[in-house]
């Protein structure tokens, strides 16, 4: 989706950290490195010198998401009670369950929590490495993460140019999964 102003990002982080922008950054860009439904990310470094990322929670989206929810629990009900298998399908319980998950994601002190225990799971693996979280500029706004550089997996070519074992990353990316849901019990899609 198209970024909010920077000058909106800007104000959510220094009244969450409670610290101006230069206070809390080395450096920040303006620009933003990624915009989705749900929140924004700029690149920073931190004081220290660690390259980071800033992920911010979009401006006005549980107002939004309260609306759709609102308009799915509507459909939820007429469909329990006007389709032949409404009542056995539990839309009702369906869309609740999707608000639970949803507001989860509002949460980024929620979201850093399961990085770092991504992170502690798989920190003697060499197949997958994850960020560390940056628990001083953490709040349910923003989180603060280390900035990791790689090659999205969409990108054959260039994947391809680096010579990457694609059938290797595929096993491994199913080895990963399998992992966090049978050895780990704990599944982190982010």
């Amino acid at each position: 989706v198209p970024p909010f102003a920077s000058e909106a990002f800007i104000r959510i982080v220094e009244t969450a950290l409670g610290k101006k922008i230069g206070e809390l950054f080395f450096s920040f860009e303006r620009e933003p490195l990624a915009s989705a439904s749900v929140a924004q990310v700029h690149c920073a470094v931190l004081p220290g010198g660690e390259e980071v990322v800033v992920k911010v929670i979009r401006p006005g989206i549980a107002a939004t998401i309260e609306k759709d929810l609102a308009l799915m629990d509507l459909l939820a009900k007429l469909a329990e009670r006007f389709v032949p298998d409404g009542r056995r399908l539990r839309p009702v319980e369906v869309v609740e369950d999707y608000r639970h998950t949803i507001f989860d994601e509002l949460n980024l002190q929620r979201e850093a929590a399961n990085a770092a225990q991504l992170r502690r799971n798989f920190e003697q693996s060499p197949m997958l490495y994850v960020p560390k979280v940056y628990w001083d500029y953490c709040r349910p706004q923003v989180m603060v993460m280390e900035r990791i550089r790689g090659i999205p997996v969409t990108d054959i070519a260039a994947l391809n140019a680096q010579g990457t074992d694609m059938q290797l990353l595929a096993h491994r990316g199913v080895e990963i999964f399998f992992m966090q849901v049978f050895d780990h019990n704990f599944f982190h899609a982010d």
